[in-house]
């Protein structure tokens, strides 16, 4: 049967090992928590890095679509010919939208006018084509609202604005050949998951 005096040493090292793992085990649960938190953060950090990563490359593949649908229907504009005007003008104004397919007849009447009195045959490239972001319009006066969409909300919840610079040579019957520049601002409006022209304007 112990005394007391060793009753007295068995309880002082009791105590003495219960102080030297107490601590011990707080450290390691603190630890654990600071890496379950990193590990969250992390977490969350690749998921924003994703989302933004995927964001990025629809804009980017909007934007290439939107341009492409610019450059389709600039090149029947600036290749029409005397013999296929009907056909082209239909085109075009199938690839219309908004004010400028009500419009239509006014709008296209001088590139009309000029194929068929000088009968020519046209050829035509495009040079260059940029994505413009409406801050980027200048020929806003500075601290002037930004002009207003062609489409209303319900039509088209979004229009793009693309420059396109193309050049068409027209070889018209006994004259000489004429090289023609165009540089064109063309607002692509997404309607119904299609890619139209809801502008057309004449860049100087």
């Amino acid at each position: 049967m112990p005394n007391g005096d060793d009753a007295a040493d068995d309880a002082a090292e009791d105590t003495v090992d219960d102080a030297a793992t107490g601590p011990a085990l707080s450290i390691y649960g603190i630890a654990s928590a600071v890496l379950a938190v990193v590990a969250v953060a992390a977490a969350v950090l690749a998921a924003m890095i994703w989302s933004g990563h995927r964001d990025q490359a629809a804009e980017l593949d909007h934007r290439t679509q939107v341009m492409q649908a610019a450059v389709d229907w600039t090149n029947v504009l600036i290749n029409m010919n005397a013999g296929t005007v009907d056909a082209s003008l239909q085109t075009l104004q199938d690839g219309t939208v908004g004010q400028l397919n009500s419009d239509f007849d006014a709008a296209v009447r001088p590139y009309r006018e000029v194929v068929q009195t000088l009968q020519s045959r046209t050829t035509g490239r495009i040079e260059a084509v940029a994505f413009e972001s409406l801050h980027h319009d200048l020929d806003r006066e500075p601290g002037t609202p930004p002009p207003p969409s062609p489409l209303p909300p319900e039509m088209s919840a979004r229009t793009d604005t693309v420059l396109v610079i193309a050049s068409s040579v027209s070889e018209n019957v006994g004259g000489q050949p004429q090289t023609v520049r165009w540089n064109l601002r063309l607002g692509v409006s997404e309607v119904d998951g299609q890619l139209l022209i809801s502008q057309l304007e004449t860049v100087r």
